[in-house]
């Protein structure tokens, strides 16, 4: 059992912190600040191939798995960029697996290459305002018509969408009261985001000002039939191949912004000095940072082995629900103590350390709570009634 990176997976560490440290703490800030889109970062990124990672080479992608794509995230998020960098591109690296697992060899031919390419650029459109994590009680319509699907109903916390041109969207395709199982008749569509139907509607949030969240509201989108991925009613079952990755990214970003948090905090507790000697001497400083550090390293160890059960083609989804559990707590905790090293000046922009602590809040929070994570590894492990 080795846990070391290989060559390869050390190489693609090192090179995209080397990429991203183009990008100082202060373009961060700024784009905060501004609630600009990182543009040139995600240019930046599609020049230099990396959007393809996880993608089959045979769609001109890399052709990697889902280990080396977490290494590339939490890379980004550890570079300073936070929540702000990784979700700028972290879409177009994990939700096409379910086009990659039961798209069409037409569909993977025509949607690949330009996401790769920085052409498309894709949002997942799947919660909604009053489902939340129950996504079988989605009310999202998609009426069966003439050629395709007349598609109805409202989205909530869809990152991206203010600079996407196109989403994945889940919808019901069969009324729930006609379905024997509450998890069928959900189909998946990968189409045109048509803002001549779909009112794009900004969210103003606490923190990832840069990254936009939205709400949408569709109105008779028309989306062709061949736009449909897998089988119609299968969505639900075709959308849990994407959860488990989404979970490792997440986990491992969770990681990679916990580190530049503590990283900041341990050169200030060097520099900073009070009562004539630096305040990183005293073990009031050094035990909780240390804590933060090897907590970390331990919610990295689960992450990486989700992602390579994943890759191996195995079930993950305790340890990659567990995982991202982990490096989100941890890394609140990290950036929390972080700030409390730096003391006044941690509540100060310049720092860059209530950037972090405000963006860490989003993976502890999303995709799914760590309360439902809590529910689902009570029961998946313990084998306790099911609570919700």
């Amino acid at each position: 059992m080795d846990f070391s990176l290989n060559e390869e997976q050390q190489t693609i560490r090192d090179a995209i912190l080397k990429h991203c440290a183009q990008f100082s703490p202060e373009y961060w800030l700024e784009h905060d600040r501004s609630a600009e889109f990182p543009h040139d970062f995600y240019k930046s990124l599609v020049d230099a191939g990396w959007l393809g990672i996880s993608t089959p080479t045979e769609f001109g992608g890399s052709g990697l798995g889902i280990t080396e794509a977490a290494l590339m995230m939490q890379a980004i998020a550890e570079s300073g960029a936070g929540m702000s960098g990784a979700s700028a591109v972290h879409m177009p690296v994990f939700s096409l697996q379910p086009v990659a697992l039961f798209g069409n060899e037409a569909q993977k031919q025509r949607i690949f290459a330009p996401v790769i390419e920085g052409a498309d650029r894709v949002c997942f459109a799947v919660t909604e305002p009053n489902a939340g994590l129950n996504t079988t009680e989605l009310k999202t319509r998609a009426d069966k018509v003439q050629g395709g699907y007349l598609v109805n109903g409202e989205k909530i916390w869809i990152s991206t969408a203010q600079v996407a041109n196109k989403m994945l969207l889940l919808a019901r395709t069969t009324p729930l009261d006609k379905v024997t199982k509450k998890t069928q008749g959900l189909s998946l569509f990968y189409t045109d985001l048509n803002r001549a139907n779909i009112d794009v509607r900004l969210i103003h949030k606490m923190g990832r000002h840069a990254v936009d969240s939205n709400m949408l509201f569709i109105t008779d989108l028309f989306i062709p039939e061949e736009d449909r991925i897998g089988a119609e009613g299968d969505g639900f079952k075709i959308i849990l191949h994407g959860m488990n990755p989404e979970r490792i990214l997440i986990g491992a970003e969770s990681v990679g912004i916990g580190r530049a948090a503590i990283a900041r905090a341990a050169r200030y507790a060097k520099e900073r000095i009070v009562f004539n000697r630096p305040i990183g001497m005293n073990q009031g400083i050094q035990h909780p940072l240390a804590k933060c550090w090897a907590q970390l390293e331990a919610a990295n160890l689960m992450v990486f082995k989700a992602a390579s059960l994943f890759d191996q083609g195995l079930d993950c989804g305790v340890e990659a629900n567990a995982g991202k559990y982990l490096a989100a707590e941890f890394a609140f905790e990290a950036c929390h103590t972080a700030m409390l090293t730096l003391g006044g000046m941690g509540y100060a922009q310049e720092y860059h350390v209530e950037r972090l602590l405000r963006e860490v809040l989003i993976p502890r929070t999303a995709p799914i709570s760590p309360h439902m994570i809590l529910n689902f590894l009570a029961e998946k492990v313990l084998d306790l009634p099911k609570s919700y």
